[in-house]
């Protein structure tokens, strides 16, 4: 087994092939996401010792599965969020025997790319939200006029609900466009903030390209807004990225959009990727909804969230799909106070009673006793 002289991550891959092909196939596998060409080819010496991903061991599963650890060269990632997906899954992605399982990284790497901005506690400090689960609606549906989303805000913001984000197919509609749906939005949670004694935040959808992205947030940034919603893998990781980095006082909650196409698991991709790129909450689809993760899965990507990783800000985990108001005191047993809980349509099924469902909703987070570390 080679010995890099530089920083390396470990990357865990699982296999589905025959155990007695998985070594062989774990070679090719690193040589695809290295130097991807044959190590017989090469003639740079530290490229062979350096460069070419090593394979560390593989173990074999009961399911007849092997998962292959592999060492990825950290130098080949160039402190780039494209560059690194690249590295852990570009060419691989392709292939439909693996799947890519777990990431670890130096904390040189981790670092670089810097993660949360605020972070669980600045997003407490953004809502004046302490020891409780933070409470999260959308605004639906597509196709509503700005003055319809505005008094969604104004009936959630006087609930008391700390995050009302855009629902994550807004963009540009012409039904409310984006510097009329965030002016008449913050407006509306400003108002009722006032009124009510609340804090609650807005955080609008950013769509299009990074170009895009900046100008749209300085116009919400003219109105005040220090919290916006964000699809990594929709934009691309590296524009999120970017934009972390250009904005590092403000909040970032990531959509997991587009999360299901690739072998990626869940809680490496929405556990550790997610927050080290600079989610500040990420959004994740809860079992028992309308997704199908497991409990395991979802708790997996709860712990990779919050727990100590290299000095990196926690991040808030958001269990969503299809919650309900009725679920409140089984999601703070489960996910505890440091999690964010989000009811998009079980709150707007109410219509002309959403305000009470919408303070139901506050009221059983609030509730004492149902939270647990």
């Amino acid at each position: 087994m080679r010995s890099m002289t530089g920083p390396r991550i470990d990357v865990v891959y699982r296999l589905r092939v025959a155990p007695e092909q998985a070594a062989q196939r774990a070679r090719l596998l690193a040589i695809e996401q290295s130097i991807e060409m044959p190590p017989e080819a090469v003639i740079d010496r530290r490229v062979l010792d350096d460069v070419l991903a090593g394979v560390e061991r593989i173990e074999r599963q009961a399911d007849g599965t092997s998962l292959a650890h592999l060492r990825l060269a950290a130098e080949t990632v160039c402190d780039d969020a494209g560059q690194l997906m690249n590295m852990l899954f570009g060419n691989c992605s392709l292939q439909a025997d693996v799947e890519l399982v777990d990431i670890e990284f130096p904390s040189s790497t981790a670092q670089a790319f810097g993660g949360p901005n605020l972070g669980i506690d600045g997003l407490r400090r953004l809502t004046a939200a302490f020891g409780r689960p933070l409470t999260c609606t959308a605004l639906k549906p597509i196709g509503s006029t700005a003055d319809h989303l505005a008094g969604l805000c104004r009936s959630f913001a006087q609930a008391g609900i700390d995050l009302i984000k855009d629902d994550h197919g807004w963009a540009n509609q012409r039904s409310a466009p984006f510097p009329q749906r965030v002016a008449a939005c913050q407006r509306a949670v400003r108002e009722a903030n006032a009124a009510a004694g609340h804090r609650a935040v807005y955080a609008p959808s950013l769509y299009g390209t990074h170009t895009q992205m900046q100008r749209q947030i300085e116009l919400a940034r003219s109105h005040g807004i220090a919290a916006f919603l964000v699809a990594p893998l929709v934009c691309g990781v590296a524009t999120f990225s970017a934009l972390r980095r250009e904005h590092p006082d403000l909040a970032f909650i990531a959509h997991p959009a587009l999360g299901g196409i690739a072998r990626i698991a869940a809680p490496a991709l929405l556990g550790k990727l997610f927050r080290l790129f600079g989610a500040d909450a990420v959004i994740f689809p809860n079992h028992g909804g309308r997704f199908t993760y497991p409990a395991a899965t979802c708790q997996d990507i709860a712990r990779n969230n919050r727990a100590p990783w290299h000095g990196l800000r926690p991040a808030l985990p958001v269990p969503a799909g299809g919650m309900s108001v009725e679920r409140v005191p089984e999601l703070k047993r489960e996910y505890g106070a440091d999690s964010m809980l989000l009811i998009g349509g079980s709150l707007l099924v109410a219509r002309e009673r959403l305000a009470e469902r919408s303070r139901a909703f506050v009221e059983a987070v609030a509730a004492v006793g149902e939270a647990t570390p």
